[in-house]
């Protein structure tokens, strides 16, 4: 990249895009030099944000406009289409997870990337958490000794409000890709990328289990079997009466301690994280703690810098792939 800001170009500026956008913006890691969304109050609210900005109606647009990279928050359906679009262009981009409703889509958006040489990343947030982040630096550093079991969960009091969230033919699935992907991609980021060697589930719709299509879930439970014996096991839902807005932690146990990341009193935002010995317990991190757009600014900042293919791009593809083995999807093979 030259020493100039990369221009971003932004696809999608409804509640998440819009705050991506803020958060490149005021990092000041990337100029903000288009926008596009079908919805004229979404695009007036991100030129609000991004005065500079020009508003453009589509994609094809945005790819004539010399941007160097492209942030997306579109529909799901719409992610890995779009994202090859970009590739293909010349543009870098960080998309909205899923990146695709499949490994195979996954795949097919990652192979894109290698090709263009340039930088993909997918907005798996919670990794910069900062409490995540020192629960990980504990099982890396090898202070919890040997992990062989996490346990992570994410109950969402409510359901999307987008119809096409409920159709899986757009969505991909119901609550395991909307909120177990964060789950997956905690436990195996985390753990050192270890590859999973067999996957079970249960899936739920409105309390009775999941038959046939036309339906997506709305509780789930699953168990990772990983390559050296460690065990993860997730539950996620919408809609669940638990008393609060949101159940969201992770917990990692070794054979000289445990770490675990919990969410504050329901809170979607506020996280504490722990590191316990036996029966006594260390708080390790707390909020306040403004962890929801660094993984954007991240990736703005790695464009200024050098805007290549990354190898870390591969494990968007193993997380998918433990999608779609929650799912009960035909495997496919991963290249680590």
């Amino acid at each position: 990249m030259s020493a100039r800001p990369p221009r971003l170009g932004f696809l999608g500026t409804g509640w998440i895009g819009s705050h991506r956008l803020e958060a490149i913006a005021a990092s000041g890691a990337a100029e903000i030099a288009a926008i596009a969304d079908p919805a004229p109050a979404n695009a007036a609210a991100a030129r609000a944000l991004a005065p500079g900005a020009i508003e453009l109606r589509s994609l094809d647009e945005l790819l004539e406009v010399g941007l160097d990279g492209l942030v997306i928050a579109t529909p799901s359906a719409l992610h890995a289409e779009q994202s090859v679009a970009a590739l293909e262009a010349g543009l870098a981009v960080f998309c909205q997870k899923p990146l695709g409703r499949t490994a195979e889509e996954t795949a097919r958006v990652v192979e894109a990337a290698r090709r263009a040489d340039r930088l993909l990343a997918v907005d798996l947030s919670y990794r910069h958490v900062e409490g995540v982040r020192r629960v990980r630096d504990l099982v890396l550093d090898g202070n919890l000794g040997d992990v062989f079991a996490a346990e992570l969960v994410f109950h969402n009091a409510y359901g999307p409000d987008k119809p096409w969230f409920y159709d899986p033919a757009l969505s991909g699935g119901g609550c395991v890709i909307d909120l177990g992907i964060h789950l997956v991609d905690l436990a195996l980021w985390t753990l050192g990328h270890p590859c999973v060697s067999a996957t079970t589930s249960r899936l739920f719709a409105g309390g009775v289990p999941l038959a046939g299509r036309g339906v997506v879930e709305d509780y789930a439970v699953a168990t990772l079997d990983l390559d050296g014996g460690a065990v993860a096991r997730l539950a996620c839902s919408w809609n669940l009466s638990a008393g609060r807005d949101a159940v969201i932690g992770a917990e990692f146990f070794g054979t000289r301690g445990s770490a675990a990341v919990r969410n504050v009193e329901g809170s979607f935002y506020d996280f504490t994280a722990t590191h316990a010995r036996g029966t006594s317990e260390e708080t390790i991190a707390r909020p306040p703690d403004p962890w929801g757009g660094r993984a954007a600014v991240a990736w703005a900042r790695r464009l200024s810098e050098d805007g290549g293919y990354g190898l870390e791009a591969e494990r968007l593809v193993e997380v998918a792939a433990a999608i779609d083995g929650i799912y009960g999807r035909r495997a496919m093979a991963v290249t680590a």
